[in-house]
């Protein structure tokens, strides 16, 4: 058992983890952890863009005010104040420090995306934004002697005593070795959940290990129920998928379907509109037709400009024999933004002392019942940054009397067999009783299978896979006991039996483990 000591833990690479530890090095030695490689987030995967109100015609209020409408009622205009206005200084020190985002005539080029009344969602790489900012930020930690970096590292345990976190547990895969990691303050930047349904935008181990940890110790977590699912997402009769950006849309491509129809019309919605307006609008055409699919349509676009804009979309359809500047690109939604999460306040602090929540994993009320497009990557450089400068001013823990009770993990290649079965199970549940419209009835249903699930494993504390997959279940029962509460239709959250927004739950659902559910007002 090898122990190490470090001013700031953060578990997770993605941008809120690569610039929280950025940042937190300023200040003290640093631990990154991540359980594969700094390559496979949702960060590098995002192709969109971020969102900034730096051009001449936009401000941070018009930010604001799409951004609370998106929220449907459900935001903390406190939260989101701070994301529009200190995002703009965050985005501003980006470009500085020599951020290479995609420029038009010498100019930072800005684009336009569902939701957003003005152009100021920034790119780079084209269609790679996530993967050239996590590229960027990156070469600044690599080269950061105060932060080490923990590749293939499984955290697998809170370390807990008296409602305060001191670090964690983890095993590292490469050599089998159990590792003790404390810290004066500890992290969760480890990412959503989406990757828990069938069809998903993200990479197949986003799967809320990160909130099932911080459940396990005693956090409240937020607005599980609401789950973005993208509209458009490229079909394959495989079952492999990847995003389309929003950002294809926003230079004019078109939702068609098999009679070649623009069906959206009909019901006087744009392609431009939230997404949960356009997914929703896609699954009642695909309920309607019984097919599994609808298309993109971008032949009426300049073919060049498209190639340009896209590059990596373009090549990724292409290995599939479908050239998208003059063929019908076959999409359906799929799950790809956990709104919800560990619940914090603005400075991403839990109801667990030293413990904080950065990005995807958090739910710090910017979201409300639906993301506005583009802002996750804004809250990330946001929030990591406000994280850090509080815990620096909480008196450092006293450790000399700490017991820690030291968890020799080992890994099971049956077990893991068993994981990856049961992960496929939930996913399937998920999708078809969980997924973008809901019901009494098929939450129910849900909930029932998902027990029957745990019913079959006894869980061994001293084994990796045994644990993840009672913390997968246990994130899934989550997700449908939040939309089984929540007895009405808001943002992303779509009941088909409640169809419309009801002003009693102009509210958040919060969960506890072994706690009854509480109703909490929002500002």
């Amino acid at each position: 058992m090898n122990e190490y000591q470090y001013d700031f833990v953060i578990i997770g690479c993605g941008l809120a983890g690569l610039s929280t530890a950025l940042h937190a090095s300023k200040y003290g030695k640093v631990a990154l952890i991540t359980k594969t490689t700094i390559e496979t987030s949702n960060s590098y995967w995002a192709q969109g863009g971020i969102a900034g109100a730096i051009g001449t015609n936009d401000s941070p209020q018009f930010h604001f005010e799409d951004t609370i409408r998106a929220g449907r009622g459900l935001c903390n205009s406190n939260a989101v104040r701070i994301l529009v206005e200190e995002g703009k200084v965050r985005l501003e020190e980006l470009i500085k420090m020599g951020m290479p985002f995609d420029r038009e005539n010498g100019k930072i080029a800005s684009g336009l995306e569902g939701g957003h009344g003005r152009k100021r969602i920034l790119h780079a790489g084209g269609d790679s934004t996530g993967r050239e900012i996590v590229k960027f930020v990156l070469s600044f930690v690599t080269s950061n002697k105060q932060i080490r970096i923990f590749e293939n590292t499984l955290v697998h345990k809170l370390i807990m005593n008296e409602n305060v976190c001191y670090g964690v547990q983890a095993f590292n895969l490469l050599n089998a070795e159990n590792i003790t990691i404390t810290g004066n303050s500890t992290f969760i930047n480890s990412g959503g959940a989406s990757a828990i349904f069938q069809r998903s935008t993200n990479p197949n181990t986003t799967l809320g290990e990160g909130i099932s940890l911080a459940y396990a110790a005693g956090t409240d977590v937020e607005s599980m129920e609401f789950v973005q699912f993208h509209p458009t997402s490229f079909y394959t009769n495989t079952g492999e998928t990847f995003l389309i950006s929003e950002a294809v849309r926003g230079e004019g491509a078109t939702l068609i379907n098999k009679e070649r129809n623009r069906f959206l019309s009909k019901d006087h919605i744009s392609e431009l509109a939230p997404r949960d307006v356009v997914s929703k609008a896609i699954f009642y055409e695909l309920q309607r037709s019984g097919d599994k699919n609808v298309f993109l349509n971008l032949s009426h676009l300049n073919p060049e400009k498209i190639k340009q804009r896209f590059p990596n979309i373009y090549n990724d359809v292409l290995k599939y024999g479908i050239d998208i500047t003059k063929d019908f690109v076959p999409v359906a939604p799929a799950a790809h933004f956990m709104v919800g999460g560990i619940k914090t306040g603005l400075y991403g602090e839990t109801n667990i002392h030293r413990l904080y929540a950065v990005g995807e994993a958090a739910s710090n009320g910017v979201h409300g019942a639906n993301r506005l497009a583009s802002n996750s990557l804004l809250e990330c450089i946001v929030f990591g940054k406000r994280a850090v400068e509080f815990a620096i001013n909480i008196q450092s823990p006293e450790t000399s009397n700490l017991q820690i009770e030291h968890s020799i993990l080992k890994i099971d290649e049956t077990n893991r067999k068993i994981f990856i079965k049961t992960k496929n199970e939930i996913a399937t549940i998920l999708w078809n009783l969980t997924g973008i419209v809901r019901s009494q009835e098929s939450l129910g249903i849900a909930l029932d299978e998902l027990q029957k699930l745990s019913n079959n494993y006894v869980t061994n504390d001293d084994e990796y896979y045994s644990g993840r997959i009672f913390g997968l279940l246990e994130i899934a029962k989550i997700v449908t006991k939040g939309a089984l509460l929540r007895k009405e239709s808001r943002g992303c959250h779509l009941r088909e039996d409640y169809p419309n927004e009801d002003e009693k739950f102009e509210c958040t659902i919060i969960q506890q483990k072994y706690q009854k559910e509480k109703y909490l007002a929002v500002n």
